[in-house]
């Protein structure tokens, strides 16, 4: 099969890598998953990822990241660091140093060792809480460093790089994918699946963008 038909989505199970999936096994004729392990909050990530790679039919890696844990603790890996926004300008406690840089090298390593071109990624700088390495302008040039270092020509892809939530839940819509996504992922801080929590900073965001969509899209059903 031709590399330009292959592809890895970096995925975490959470709506966005799930939405991300749905869009790449519309484009390409094999896809393959790779999941990160860094000691997060919740090991239940690796296993609702796991149970959505089995039930869509695709390879899934899991690769072992606990040298993140070591070099950048924050709340997402340890229990004793409050999951909080970010304020006076200072970047939430959920911020990683380094953590898609790492993980889209490694994805694209992998890539490399599969022989596919492209690599599909769901971050987003519409609503990325402020998060330096969700940036297109981040995105853009690592894409150029990966190509250099080892001499190929990969495609880094963002679907949903300039959506907002509601428009992520469009996208799903659109993909055939709405209620699998709303029911199976697994977005929330707490290890709540589906529609979490309903309290931590990722349920609201998840959360207000899912009314935002229901409402435009009773709207325009009523028409």
């Amino acid at each position: 099969m031709d590399k330009q038909d292959k592809a890895v989505v970096v995925f975490s199970g959470g709506q966005d890598s799930t939405t991300c999936l749905f869009w790449a096994l519309k484009k390409y004729k094999h896809v393959e998953v790779v999941t990160f392990d860094y000691n997060q909050r919740h090991q239940e990530e690796i296993g609702v990822a796991k149970e959505i790679a089995n039930d869509l039919g695709v390879k899934h890696h899991i690769l072992d990241m606990s040298l993140l844990n070591q070099l950048a603790p924050n709340a997402l890996t340890r229990d004793d660091i409050e999951v909080k926004e970010g304020e006076d300008g200072e970047l939430p406690s959920t911020f990683v140093p380094g953590r898609n840089l790492l993980f889209l090298s490694f994805a694209t390593i992998l890539a490399k060792q599969i022989d596919a071109k492209h690599i599909i990624t769901g971050v987003c700088e519409t609503d990325f809480s402020g998060y330096p390495d969700c940036r297109d302008v981040f995105i853009k040039s690592l894409n150029v460093t990966l190509n250099l270092s080892m001499d190929d020509e990969f495609v880094v892809h963002t679907p949903l790089m300039w959506l907002d939530k509601a428009e992520t839940w469009e996208l799903a819509d659109q993909l055939n994918a709405f209620d699998y996504v709303r029911e199976h992922t697994l977005t929330c801080y707490n290890g709540v699946r589906g529609d979490g929590c309903g309290e931590c900073p990722a349920c609201k965001l998840r959360q207000n963008g899912l009314e935002q969509y229901l409402e435009k899209r009773t709207e325009e059903g009523s028409h």
